[in-house]
């Protein structure tokens, strides 16, 4: 029983690396590129058979550039059909925190129950602190001095 789930396994595999999808040239990208390229280079497309394969540094871009046929080489042997390689700069960004709307809003210089109220210089009106803190004048003086 156990070999002949192995063996559907592998059969899926195969089938799978015959569609040539980003999704499986990803799953092997290690082994297909190797371990330092691999961290520092990702595939980001496929479209027509061109992968666009994308480095986060110019050293790693030109790297791909030296071994742009041994890539194709290897891509192709495990089966991807692949016809080009398109090598770009790509400069991947964490987000490290998603802030919700709310949480957002609630910060924002204008709200008066975060920063509370003085006098505009300006105008001589109440007006938010976190605008004065910003602007000096509140925003509706801020306006007006932006329209002139």
């Amino acid at each position: 029983m156990d070999n002949s789930i192995s063996s559907s396994l592998k059969k899926i595999k195969v089938a799978w690396r015959k569609k040539s999808n980003l999704a499986s040239i990803s799953q092997d990208w290690p082994n297909l590129v190797g371990e330092k390229l691999a961290q520092n280079c990702t595939p980001l497309a496929l479209k027509g058979g061109i992968l666009t394969i994308g480095a986060s540094h110019p050293q790693w871009r030109q790297a791909l550039i030296y071994t742009r046929i041994q890539l194709l080489e290897s891509l192709r042997s495990s089966g991807h059909k692949i016809k080009d390689l398109r090598i770009q700069q790509y400069y991947p960004q964490k987000i490290t925190k998603i802030e919700t709307e709310k949480s957002i809003w609630d910060k924002h210089p204008s709200r008066i129950n975060s920063t509370g109220l003085k006098i505009c210089k300006s105008c001589q009106k109440p007006a938010p602190s976190g605008e004065l803190l910003r602007w000096n004048k509140c925003s509706f003086c801020r306006r007006i001095e932006l329209s002139q």
